[in-house]
């Protein structure tokens, strides 16, 4: 049984580091920091307790503490969500299938889809070869790279004009397609769809609050599924880790997304290209170097 503080040498454990509570809550304040800010909340989750020699806490701690980014996106889009999906009800009760609220909330249904199917797939067929390889810091240096370009390009060459009022179904299918993305490390699932979201024309806020109202199906979907890993690990994590790890993940959620949300209304999403950039230039670096270990 591993000890609190030390890797595993089983290469099939799936808590490959157990973090202590003081562990757990700054691993918390990395995920809700970076789950809705556009920089990859699972790359910061992997390189940071890197940096600090802890060890990578595998990819079911993390999928599990995001259930406080959960409660976070409820709490702050709470009236945001009566008005969608109970203005979307009482359109199908009266068959008004041209209704905003109607189209915006299929749109978040239907794009929850790919997601949901690819992420089950690469659960039960690929977990191996998604926990030991495809979360390297080879790749999370190079996708964080790739999509900082991706965004800058919206900025570029993209006009930001559609409001939310104007969003169509098809807007959260393509952001859903977009957002499967986000299973590749690195990528960032706020990310991957505020990209797409700007390349569609939104508006920058516009964007970024469909990003987080159609993420949270998803973000529910990837915590439960993988709590009952986490709970089987208890007996070396221990139960107050993970719930001091989920509270603190949830308060610094909530307020990077008022942040952002206000950010946005004003300024462009170039501070979050050239952060991508440098930072999958610093892990490459630290990798040439030898202070990180791929």
């Amino acid at each position: 049984m591993s000890q609190p503080g030390i890797a595993s040498s089983s290469p099939i454990d799936l808590v490959t580091w157990q973090p202590n509570v003081l562990e757990a809550i700054i691993l918390g304040m990395v995920q809700g920091l970076t789950e809705f800010i556009p920089i990859s909340s699972s790359a910061h989750l992997k390189v940071i307790p890197e940096f600090l020699g802890w060890g990578d806490p595998g990819a079911s701690f993390t999928a599990v503490i995001q259930l406080g980014s959960i409660v976070a996106v409820i709490w702050y889009f709470w009236k945001d969500l009566i008005q969608v999906f109970g203005g979307g009800l009482r359109a199908i009760l009266s068959r008004d299938y041209q209704n905003e609220n109607f189209k915006i909330a299929l749109g978040i249904i239907l794009g929850t889809i790919p997601i949901s199917v690819v992420g089950l797939i690469v659960k039960l067929g690929f977990r191996e070869f998604y926990e030991f390889t495809a979360r390297s810091l080879v790749v999370i240096a190079i996708v964080s790279i790739v999509m900082g370009l991706l965004l800058g390009l919206t900025e570029q060459f993209c006009r930001h004009k559609r409001t939310f009022s104007q969003l169509q179904t098809r807007d959260g299918i393509l952001m859903g397609l977009a957002q499967t993305l986000a299973l590749i490390p690195g990528v960032s699932r706020s990310g991957s769809t505020i990209t797409a979201g700007l390349f569609m024309g939104l508006e920058r806020a516009t964007a970024a609050r469909f990003s987080f109202l159609l993420g949270l199906p998803a973000i529910t979907l990837a915590g439960i599924v993988e709590l009952g890993d986490v709970l089987e690990a208890t007996e070396t994590v221990g139960p107050i880790p993970l719930i001091a790890g989920i509270l603190s993940a949830g308060v610094f959620s909530y307020l990077s997304i008022a942040w952002l949300i206000n950010y946005l209304k004003t300024q462009s999403t170039w501070l979050f290209v050239w952060y991508r950039v440098a930072f999958g230039i610093v892990i490459l670096g630290g990798l040439a170097s030898g202070l990180l270990q791929s």
